[in-house]
């Protein structure tokens, strides 16, 4: 969906954009080359191994001086673009999820395929990983994490099975994990269920919806007229926080309404779609993934 989203943003050679989710760089080196040399591009990514690769990568090396690398979590969108001297944008994209980088380094504990540290932070600076969560959380809490984020229909059986594996070891790795709740897989279905329970617990760690309805808030504020909001979410929760902002301007979807009946709306959505078969193919972890474009509207106040 890259060439999808970057053509969503309607990017203007000299227009100042934001990529709040660098991870490899694939849609930030999109962007750019649409850029002309008055235009700009800030990135956000609060994994340090994208840091990383901005120091010892072409950003650095090139000396382009149209790109600023912010190392913090989105949500703090609007206050480091104000501290870089930004307070309007032209366009705004967002690749919401777990990047390949994470899911394939073993010791991030983001993937099922390998034996790994139970960890899960996006950011290592946090204090919380998903260990401590299993390890302390009572069943009840657990229990309500899994069905929130996981959309887990066993959710209440599962925990009782990790509290119940814990009182015997602790779980400290994702092999520990995944025997803890082995009994509670439905045949046919292992992987899809693990995948649910780990999107529970890395949401629960991460504070990703808190996050990302904060960071929708902020661009929001911080559009142009006529700018573009390029969303790109793969599961359900993300994608319905997103659809309803796109289409309210509130996460509860209501579109309120002045005095003469008037929809008051920040944005109006331009784009809605899937990744196509082909996508899928080269790549399954885009299989649940959802595009969707909005475009910010002149309002009385600006």
């Amino acid at each position: 969906m890259l060439a999808e989203a970057v053509d969503g943003l309607d990017v203007r050679p000299d227009g100042v954009y934001v990529d709040v989710t660098f991870g490899g760089g694939g849609h930030s080196r999109a962007i750019m080359e649409r850029l002309g040399p008055e235009g700009h591009l800030v990135a956000f990514d609060q994994d340090e191994d994208a840091a990383k690769r901005v120091e010892s990568g072409e950003w650095k090396a090139g000396g382009e001086a149209r790109f600023t690398f912010i190392g913090e979590n989105f949500r703090y969108l609007k206050s480091y673009l104000r501290l870089h001297g930004v307070r309007r944008i032209d366009g705004l994209l967002a690749d919401l999820g777990v990047s390949s980088h994470q899911f394939d380094v073993a010791e991030r504990g983001f993937s099922t395929r390998f034996e790994g540290e139970l960890d899960l932070r996006m950011d290592r600076r946090g204090t919380t990983t998903a260990r401590d969560i299993v390890n302390s959380a009572d069943d009840a809490e657990l229990a309500r994490i899994l069905r929130l984020y996981g959309e887990l229909p066993n959710a209440r059986q599962m925990a009782k099975a990790i509290v119940k594996a814990r009182s015997e070891r602790e779980i400290a790795t994702t092999t520990d994990l995944r025997e803890a709740v082995s009994r509670h897989l439905p045949r046919g279905m292992e992987n899809k269920y693990l995948a649910m329970l780990f999107q529970a617990l890395r949401i629960e760690v991460n504070g990703e919806l808190e996050a990302l309805r904060e960071m929708l808030v902020q661009a929001a504020e911080v559009l142009q007229p006529g700018g573009r909001l390029a969303v790109i979410s793969y599961h359900s929760l993300e994608d319905r926080l997103v659809k309803n902002f796109m289409r309210s301007g509130n996460f509860e979807g209501v579109v309120e309404k002045d005095f003469y009946g008037n929809p008051l709306t920040p944005m109006r959505q331009v784009l809605s779609t899937a990744a196509t078969p082909a996508e899928v193919a080269a790549n399954s972890r885009a299989r649940s993934a959802r595009l969707r474009v909005a475009e910010k509207l002149e309002t009385k106040n600006q």
